[in-house]
């Protein structure tokens, strides 16, 4: 059985539902009695996350006034299947009324956001990151760390148990300013990079603990980025870091192989790009 979660963010009023596309089918996921739902992720367990609305109004939505657009309908964390038509509401922090799951491993603990409804792209839904254990305890892993209440995403998990995503920072409400960040049970959040003008993102963790993501140079350009305990933050772009002769400007996710997958603007003048599948070198 193949799983693989797809899903799709619409703003022209079209309902958006998550889907699992399996067996050379599409089957769409269900909510929680609303009209629109997430699919975000998957583990071996058959587990899907995400979020799905519910049919209450919440009052926190950017839209939920009178006279206003956007979100209207609260939306909450979800864990879908692993039987086809199961899905499972998690929890959220108390005094948050939305939230999201966005990432799940091996032994069904699930990162995810919770706040308030607000735009339901982040921001203030993404008040606090918290980590759900595979009973669906809900965790604060951000409390006391994270600089911002707004824009405290998780993006991956390993099967350690360990978080990686981005967290607001106090200066920027609009999240154009954001800091990578990796979660361990044993040292908690630890920020990837030192550099005072810091704006970066993590976006996947491996089990060895090796994480990849993105920055913003000087230059204003996007440059991937490679992390380890060991060696602190790499730019994929450094010399013998790579043998890649154009800019790579994403690296989105690392496997247990150390194999990574990325962008690269192949003509930055044209805005030509390209996907790649950065191979480490053996010894």
């Amino acid at each position: 059985m193949e799983l693989r979660p797809l899903f799709q963010i619409d703003s022209t009023g079209y309902t958006c539902r998550g889907f699992v596309y399996e067996s050379g089918h599409m089957r769409a996921l269900p909510t929680l009695g609303g009209n629109n739902g997430y699919a975000n992720g998957a583990n071996n367990r058959g587990q899907i996350v995400g979020w799905a609305e519910t049919n209450w109004r919440d009052p926190s939505c950017e839209g939920a006034g009178p006279g206003l657009s956007g979100q209207v309908l609260q939306f909450l964390p979800v864990i879908y299947g692993p039987g086809e038509g199961a899905i499972h509401a998690l929890s959220l922090l108390p005094g948050d009324s939305s939230g999201a799951a966005v990432a799940v491993n091996d032994q069904g603990q699930v990162a995810g956001i919770s706040g308030a409804c607000d735009q339901a792209v982040g921001r203030y839904t993404a008040a606090h990151a918290v980590l759900w254990d595979s009973h669906g305890n809900i965790t604060d892993i951000g409390v006391g760390a994270l600089p911002a209440p707004f824009w405290n995403t998780p993006v991956a998990i390993n099967n350690n148990g360990e978080v990686v995503g981005f967290a607001g920072d106090a200066s920027d409400p609009t999240g154009n300013i954001t800091h990578a960040f990796l979660w361990t049970p044993g040292g908690g959040v630890q920020f990837l990079s030192s550099a005072v003008d810091d704006n970066s993102t993590a976006t996947g963790v491996n089990d060895a603990g090796q994480v990849v993501g993105y920055f913003v140079a000087a230059d204003g350009s996007l440059h991937g980025f490679i992390w380890d305990a060991e060696n602190g933050l790499k730019d994929l772009n450094d010399p013998g870091e790579t043998d890649y002769a154009g800019v790579i400007v994403l690296a989105n996710d690392i496997n247990n192989a150390g194999v990574i997958t990325g962008r690269s603007a192949t003509n930055p003048a044209t805005g030509a790009r390209s996907a790649l599948l950065i191979t480490p070198l053996q010894p």
